[in-house]
């Protein structure tokens, strides 16, 4: 259940954005189950690597990918005025975790949860 292409793509006026969000989960090895959690609250996800994944709804793209540890690392674009609303998912899925929000390589707001 890990990839699936129903859910919304991001919307085309996020797209040239670049990266704006970047961060990491703790307490978990293996980012398919962290797609898991996106895909049943109606999120797109695919595969993007080996482990990796993207994933995607109409305001924010993600890539998650697991680095050393129990760490799963994550950047992509989000809408800037939803980052809580993203943060709220991880905290919902009981996932660990630091989000930073950048505009041109300026840190713009830090959350962790």
């Amino acid at each position: 259940m890990d990839v699936s292409d129903k859910g919304q793509r991001l919307d085309s006026k996020w797209i040239d954005v670049g990266n704006n969000v970047c961060g990491t989960v703790r307490g978990c090895r293996d980012a398919s189950a962290v797609a898991e959690h996106f895909v049943r609250a109606g999120w797109r996800s695919r595969s993007s690597s080996w482990y990796g994944y993207e994933l995607e709804t109409g305001w924010c793209q993600v890539e998650i990918d697991p680095i050393e540890g129990r760490t799963i690392l994550l950047n992509g674009v989000v809408d800037p005025l939803r980052l809580e609303e993203f943060a709220g998912l991880l905290g919902r899925f009981g996932l660990p975790y630091s989000l930073e929000l950048n505009d041109d390589d300026a840190l713009i707001r830090e959350i962790h949860g």
